[in-house]
C-alpha cells in the first residue's frame, strides 16, 4: 500500500493507493506552522478512519507547490509509515514531455496531473484543476505537454472581492436557482460561479480555435464538483486524477 500526498497552497490531498485502486481520498487544510508530529498526526488520523492501517504501508511519495513545508512534511510522512518517502521534483522519471520555455518551471501538481492524463484519457487532452488557482493545462496528441494557463481560483475572486469593498459580504459556494441575482448574495454567488464556469468554457474554446483540435476535456481539485455542472463544455470529472498520477510516478521510480 502506497501513502501519496500533495501540498497544495489551501489543502493537502492524500490518500492511499494499492496497485491500481485508490483506497480513498482526505483533504486537509495546509497550514504552514504545524510541525511533523502534527502533521503525522493527521496522516495517521485519515488512515485510521478509512479503516485501513499505517503498518501496511510500504512506500509514500509527495509533490508540492508549498516548498516550505515540504520537508515537514516528508519527514511527518516518514515518521509515520517509517518508510523513505520520494518527493516529486527534477530527475525522477514520469514519462512526460514537457515543451514550455522553462520545463523546471512547471508546479509538480500539474505535472502529477498531466502524468495521470495521459494514462487514462485520450489525447490531445485539456486538463482543469480549480484549487486555490484554476490552472488548464495542453496537452497534445502526442503526449507532449505545450504550455497552459493560470488565473485566480474562485475562493481567491472571493476573498479579494471581500477585502477590497465595504459592504459585500462572505458568502457559502452554493450554486444560485438562476444566473441574474435578486439580492446581492446570488448575485456573488452567480459572478463566481458562472463566471468561473463561463472563462473555462471560453479558455477551452480558444485552444481549440488556436490549434484547430478537438479535446478531451478533464476537471479535478477541491471546487471542481460545483463547477463543472454549470460548464457547457462536456468535460469529465476525476477527483483522485493527482493520487492517480502520484501512484504511476512512484512506480516509474521504485
Amino acid at each position: 500500500m502506497i501513502l501519496a500526498v500533495d501540498i497544495g497552497n489551501t489543502n493537502i490531498v492524500l490518500g492511499c493507493c494499492d496497485k491500481d485502486k485508490i483506497l480513498f481520498r482526505e483533504r486537509v487544510s495546509t497550514n504552514l506552522t504545524a510541525t511533523d508530529l502534527e502533521y503525522a498526526v493527521t496522516l495517521r488520523t485519515a488512515v485510521e478512519m478509512n479503516g485501513l492501517d499505517g503498518s501496511d504501508i510500504d512506500g509514500a511519495i509527495i509533490s508540492s507547490v508549498v516548498p516550505s513545508i515540504t520537508n515537514t512534511v516528508k519527514a511527518a510522512v516518514e515518521k509515520y509509515t517509517k518508510v523513505k518517502c520520494k518527493v516529486v521534483g527534477p530527475g525522477m522519471k514520469t514519462g512526460l514531455s514537457i515543451k514550455i520555455d522553462n520545463p523546471a518551471q512547471l508546479g509538480s501538481d500539474l505535472v502529477v496531473d498531466a502524468v495521470a492524463g495521459i494514462n487514462e484519457y485520450q489525447t490531445p487532452l485539456i486538463i482543469i484543476d480549480m484549487g486555490t488557482a484554476t490552472t488548464l493545462s495542453v496537452i497534445d496528441e502526442n503526449k507532449n505537454y505545450l504550455g497552459g494557463m493560470i488565473m485566480p481560483g474562485i475562493m481567491v475572486s472571493h476573498d479579494s472581492l471581500i477585502n477590497r469593498t465595504s459592504q459585500l459580504p462572505r458568502i457559502a459556494l452554493e450554486v444560485p436557482k438562476k444566473t441574474i441575482g435578486t439580492n446581492t448574495v446570488d448575485c456573488i454567488k452567480g459572478g463566481l460561479l458562472y463566471g468561473n464556469a463561463g472563462a473555462i468554457d471560453g479558455l477551452c474554446e480558444r485552444v481549440r480555435r488556436e490549434t484547430g483540435r478537438d479535446y478531451t476535456v478533464v476537471a479535478t481539485g477541491g471546487l471542481a464538483p460545483t463547477v463543472v455542472p454549470l460548464c457547457t463544455t462536456k468535460i469529465i470529472l476525476d477527483e483522485d486524477l493527482l493520487l492517480k498520477g502520484l501512484m504511476i510516478i512512484y512506480n516509474k521510480n521504485i
